[in-house]
């Protein structure tokens, strides 16, 4: 009997010491959305291995419910240490005073090469000239395009300009057949239009973000040119959910262009047969006089102001924006690096389809800067959803959408001229 009690005594004082280990380390509170959280859960153990004294608290978020999550949290000050959080959700939250700048971070991290990022994917999370993101993957548009369709239309070298462009859409149409189309341009989605938008000189807001900039020469010729492809039949005018199935639709040549991500690299090998994988390829977007700019979409890691800790949360970050860790993401997501040095891997670097990502990552541009952006772009789709239907014209279009995003800046504006942080209650 004194045995058996002297065995669970010692029982008890191991627990109990594994405990203190356990309670020793700093807890990182990390917050990921989506399936990229299932794949980091995977990525964990080595990074603690590495980092013995940090535990990192995973908790995987529902991309749908994330920004409110995350705006609950930080009104009830019960924010994580770090998370990923969407690029243009930047704005918004370093107006909240939520994130820590981590200009001295970087600059004090050994191996830490700024200036291996992409400059626009970078450029996404520096507000006024403070670094307060990191990013983490990226996310930028482009047309896959149906190459066996554009060799029977005659179209020998892929267009780089809106010109160039012109000319294949309108030759494929001609070949397509009866109901068929040369690009696909949701009328549900802001992207497309988004994309032709940003490869214009001229800022979409102006004096600071404080007023729209739809007027300008560049977004009406971006917004002509966009007309310009439902007009001359080039592009149905539809939704995605009037689409049956976006992949087939593409393998039966309902249309030869379609500007999308590169998620779809993996959607078009997985849906289209076997029979069809060498028809299509990605290519970079064309612009107004030559190769085109697109978005500089996807997240981003920040670390909140609040956390306490900081230090250990930044440790992670640097973990996980490591080239090494990237390809490894990559590897398991598909999800594309926002720096340069991952993209030497043969995964990466032997992949034709991704090829023409990488190309467009070098000409990627941030989205306005302001937390009222994402009102903005969906006052565009609905915008030019109008103009695509021939109920707007594009100087109506142009005005119109000034109109609206006057109206949405308003608060910003009053915030602005009376030296309030926007975002900031005064």
């Amino acid at each position: 009997m004194r045995c058996c009690s002297f065995l669970i005594l010692l029982s008890v004082l191991a627990i109990a010491g594994c405990a203190r280990t356990q309670d020793d380390r700093t807890v990182v509170r990390f917050w990921v959305m989506g399936y990229e959280g299932e794949v980091v859960a995977r990525l964990l153990p080595e990074f603690e291995r590495q980092h013995p004294d940090i535990h990192v608290d995973l908790q995987i978020v529902p991309w749908l419910s994330a920004h409110e999550k995350l705006l609950t949290a930080f009104a009830g000050e019960s924010l994580p240490d770090v998370s990923p959080i969407g690029n243009t959700w930047i704005p918004e939250f370093a107006a909240l005073g939520a994130l820590e700048p981590l200009d001295d971070e970087i600059a004090a991290t050994s191996g830490f090469d700024r200036e291996d990022f992409f400059p626009g994917v970078w450029d996404t999370g520096v507000i006024d000239g403070r670094a307060y993101a990191v990013p983490w993957y990226v996310e930028t548009r482009l047309p896959f395009y149906r190459r066996d369709m554009l060799a029977k239309a005659g179209v020998e070298t892929l267009p780089a300009s809106w010109d160039q462009w012109r000319i294949a859409m309108q030759q494929v149409k001609q070949v397509a057949g009866q109901g068929n189309y040369s690009i696909l341009l949701p009328l549900n989605e802001f992207e497309p239009l988004l994309s032709l938008a940003i490869q214009q000189p001229e800022p979409l807001l102006r004096d600071g973000g404080r007023y729209g900039n739809f007027r300008s020469a560049g977004f009406r010729q971006s917004l002509g040119f966009y007309k310009e492809m439902f007009e001359q039949g080039w592009a149905p005018i539809v939704t995605n959910n009037q689409i049956s199935n976006v992949w087939d639709e593409f393998g039966k040549g309902f249309y030869s262009f379609y500007i999308s991500g590169p998620w779809n690299i993996a959607k078009f090998k997985e849906r289209l047969p076997a029979s069809q994988q060498d028809d299509w390829m990605t290519m970079p977007l064309p612009g107004p006089n030559g190769p085109g700019a697109s978005l500089a979409n996807g997240t981003s890691f920040v670390v909140f102001k609040d956390s306490p800790n900081k230090a250990a949360a930044w440790e992670l970050i640097a973990w996980l924006s490591s080239p090494s860790v990237q390809a490894e993401f990559h590897a398991l997501t598909g999800d594309l690096p926002p720096r340069r040095s991952p993209w030497q891997t043969p995964a990466l670097a032997k992949d034709p389809y991704a090829r023409a990502f990488r190309e467009q990552l070098e000409r990627a541009v941030s989205t306005p800067k302001v937390p009222e952006w994402e009102r903005i772009a969906t006052e565009m789709r609905l915008v030019g959803e109008q103009v695509a239907n021939g109920r707007m014209t594009v100087d109506q279009a142009a005005e119109e959408l000034d109109r609206r995003a006057d109206r949405i800046l308003e608060k910003r504006r009053w915030m602005l001229d009376h030296a309030v942080k926007p975002g900031v209650a005064p």
